[in-house]
């Protein structure tokens, strides 16, 4: 068995972080790819971050340098899997402590989609992009979400093929729904040995009586949201909607809630908000059904049993009263935080390739740059205390004028990165305060400035 050749060392402190991905992958192109890969994803750049972008070229007259072949073919054509980095990108952040998850935590389920021309590439197709709020051309991904009150980190992604893509279209065996591809994370999570405390989606989930279903038969709770319209069947006058059924509910005024109750939360930028939720009742939903209807300012329905009700005792999961069902779906908001990150700072949307296989591992070196982000922010050293100097006497009488000209400053850290708060407001933790490269990376592969081609509206043709 021949020793294996060095591999040029990634800069600061990536290269600690992607040493723990060598023994997957078999060749020193491929260690160095994994490494050059990250690199361009973590670097700040005024273009959006194909593959010219992440060599460090010009766009579309550079697509054909060394450097970004070497990476077209380490992203679409080189033997590596994909499945098997993710799986041991999750397994790094659930053996760290600071990382680990809890079952205090929340499993996010959600899809995002992007906007991509042609018909060629894989998962395309005419659908509902939520990104845009309108049915576009483009491709969506189911993915999944560990997160608590201060902590969220993508776990898995699968993009969702539309039916045309199959030879029989729904009804090829091939063909998955988006809610069949979720209630798959959702297991995947479970199986790979993710803490959390109940699965949290939207109403484009929560609305669904078989995805419900199927979380309930992997033995999975739920917090999920209804639309405010929602019917279900009822007799006569009783309530019809979740609306109906927050008006039934008894109440007079802040001092006299009646059936409501206040909910205290606090967000992580310290201020707190008195939400007020209710156990309601809708057809077959009410406080001690299999399936809970929490009213609340998201209208929450939970499978999860209430404190003292007839299902605490059999119930898997502990009860749930409603200030714990507020605070999980509360939690859910994070993904939508996770995204402004993967996408408008690491470029989970601007690969150039057409290849399921392709996309698919973009998707994973994304997740990969933004879990060492915060593999960094846990294990950077702290702030050493600075060396005040002793102060000198002052002088009785100044012979002469003080100098003029520019002060002196002291050279920049190279025991830790830049340090600063971002430019773009919004962004929470771990993209804030860079310890993602910024200042070492940019010394090692100079940021090119050059105008997007979409902000010239003009098409880029694929590499």
């Amino acid at each position: 068995m021949t020793r294996r050749l060095p591999c040029p060392p990634a800069p600061g402190p990536l290269e600690a972080y992607a040493a723990r991905f060598d023994d997957l992958f078999s060749t020193l192109a491929q260690r160095r790819g994994f490494r050059e890969y990250l690199t361009g994803l973590l670097l700040p750049r005024n273009r959006n971050k194909t593959l010219t972008c992440l060599a460090g070229t010009e766009p579309v007259v550079g697509a054909q340098h060394p450097s970004v072949q070497r990476l077209q073919f380490f992203l679409s054509e080189s033997a590596w899997d994909h499945e098997r980095v993710n799986a041991r990108r999750v397994e790094l952040l659930l053996a760290d402590p600071a990382t680990a998850p809890h079952p205090g935590g929340v499993l996010v389920i959600d899809d995002s989609g992007d906007r991509k021309d042609g018909k060629a590439t894989a998962h395309i197709g005419r659908q509902w992009l939520g990104r845009l709020g309108k049915t576009d051309n483009g491709i969506v991904t189911v993915t999944t979400c560990w997160a608590d009150e201060n902590l969220y980190y993508p776990l898995h992604a699968v993009p969702y093929s539309p039916a045309h893509h199959f030879p029989k279209g729904k009804s090829d065996p091939g063909f998955r729904t988006k809610l069949q591809i979720a209630a798959e994370l959702a297991r995947t999570a479970k199986a790979a040995g993710v803490a959390f405390r109940a699965v949290a989606a939207d109403c484009a989930y929560g609305d669904q009586d078989s995805f419900r279903r199927q979380l309930d038969s992997a033995g999975l709770p739920f917090v999920m949201a209804l639309k405010p319209s929602h019917g279900t069947w009822a007799y006569g006058k009783d309530a019809y909607t979740p609306v109906d059924a927050a008006h039934a509910l008894t109440w007079t005024d802040p001092e006299h809630p009646g059936d409501w109750t206040a909910v205290e939360r606090t967000f992580r930028d310290g201020h707190t908000e008195t939400w007020w939720a209710a156990d309601a009742r809708l057809g077959w939903w009410g406080p001690d059904g299999n399936v809970r209807l929490i009213v609340a300012t998201t209208d929450p329905a939970t499978d999860l049993p209430r404190p003292g009700g007839p299902r605490e005792a059999d119930s898997p999961e502990p009860a749930a009263g409603l200030h714990e069902v507020v605070r999980i779906y509360g939690i859910r908001h994070w993904i939508e935080q996770s995204y402004k990150q993967v996408k408008g700072e690491l470029g989970w949307a601007d690969f150039q390739v057409r290849s399921d296989t392709a996309i698919r591992r973009h998707q994973t070196l994304v997740t990969c740059a933004f879990s060492f982000c915060w593999d960094t922010w846990f294990t950077q050293p702290p702030d050493p205390e600075p060396i005040v100097a002793p102060a000198a006497p002052p002088a009785a009488t100044p012979a002469e004028p003080a100098e003029r000209g520019p002060k002196q400053t002291p050279p920049a850290p190279t025991s830790k990165l830049a340090t600063g708060n971002s430019r773009r407001p919004g962004l929470a933790r771990p993209l804030d305060d860079p310890p993602t490269l910024l200042a070492s990376l940019e010394q090692r592969t100079p940021a090119t400035r050059t105008p997007s081609p979409d902000q010239r509206r003009r098409s880029r043709p694929p590499t």
